[in-house]
């Protein structure tokens, strides 16, 4: 399937911030991507923010977060002088940052934890996981776990309804990760909602996309396999097995149902929807979606691109369908 051209709004964004060019002949510092990557995620922000009713940072299970809380919505106007109906608990979403594990922070997505919060009617629980290099693997994703396990633990302390894992990238790596294991552990999960996810961190798998999309939209390959190693920097033989690749887990039955969305122009856009057949070959539901003309990263853009918005709306409904439906 040839490459569709890059969405016009993307690629105006991208020329806006000087990063449409090739990447730079000198690899920047450790402290140059994440002041870099704060900078556009920052800019790219709703402004003004999203209102929800509070965002406030706390600790969990040892572990920074950032927790959500949606505002009351008031009955419609045709039933509030109905009976009570009874009162169904709102969900709570676990979103995991992305940033290749080793940039980004609970700032650079704090417009995407506002929207989900809205839109989802659920309190969003945020961690601010340890990065790598400081931190290599494991934990990042014993981090995510922690906190994961907290909040399954304590039900009425966050929205007291069905429990749900997001990430995107990094993030959505991190969020399959808990995933399965809270599969392996019987424990209920009612999605999971990932975002064009780094599923398979060997490094030279002959993914086409990896090679297609190697440079020209903002995330390259190179880049990607320079974050693998300082994130597995202590165990690089993590990168044959899961949590770390979440698409060589042994078993992907059983699994929460999931939707899993990549832009065509990304890198990792085959090991994603490589993932999304796994699962559905396993018997797990699954919503997967290749969107034209976008690039990593796109969840951030919403509010500079219609193509973005549209792909943001759909996968945020089908994970509304998964939250809010009845129960037998």
């Amino acid at each position: 399937m040839p490459l569709s051209p890059i969405d016009p709004q993307i690629a105006a964004l991208l020329k806006q911030f000087g990063v449409d060019g090739p990447p730079p002949a000198t690899a920047p510092t450790l402290e140059e991507m994440r002041a870099g990557n704060r900078m556009l995620s920052l800019a790219v922000a709703p402004n003004p923010p999203i209102e929800v009713a509070s965002a406030r940072e706390t600790e969990l299970a040892g572990v920074r977060v950032r927790v959500y809380r949606p505002k009351e919505a008031p009955p419609p106007p045709n039933e509030a002088t109905l009976p009570p109906k009874e009162t169904t608990l709102p969900p709570t979403l676990i979103f995991i940052h992305g940033g290749g594990f080793i940039v980004g922070d609970l700032d650079t997505h704090d417009g995407v934890c506002r929207r989900l919060c809205r839109d989802l009617n659920a309190v969003v629980v945020s961690p601010a996981y340890r990065l790598a290099p400081e931190h290599p693997y494991p934990a990042a994703y014993e981090d995510c776990l922690a906190v994961a396990h907290h909040v399954a633990d304590h039900p009425a302390d966050f929205g007291g309804g069905p429990l749900a894992l997001a990430g995107d990238s990094a993030g959505a790596n991190l969020a399959a990760g808990v995933a399965q294991t809270f599969r392996d552990e019987s424990r209920p999960l009612a999605a999971q909602l990932l975002a064009y996810p780094i599923t398979d961190l060997r490094i030279g798998i002959d993914y086409p996309s990896r090679t297609e999309c190697a440079t020209g939209y903002l995330l390259t390959t190179a880049e990607c396999e320079t974050d693998i190693r300082l994130y597995l920097s202590t165990d690089p033989t993590a990168a044959t097995r899961a949590p770390a690749s979440p698409l060589l887990a042994e078993n992907l039955h059983n699994l929460a149902p999931a939707i899993i969305g990549c832009g065509d122009l990304d890198p990792l856009r085959d090991e994603g929807l490589a993932y999304a057949d796994a699962l559905t070959t396993a018997g797990v539901p699954v919503k997967k979606h290749r969107y034209p003309g976008l690039i990593h990263g796109f969840i951030n853009y919403a509010t500079h691109s219609p193509a973005v918005e549209a792909a943001v709306t759909e996968m945020t409904t089908e994970l509304a369908e998964l939250l809010h439906r009845p129960t037998s």
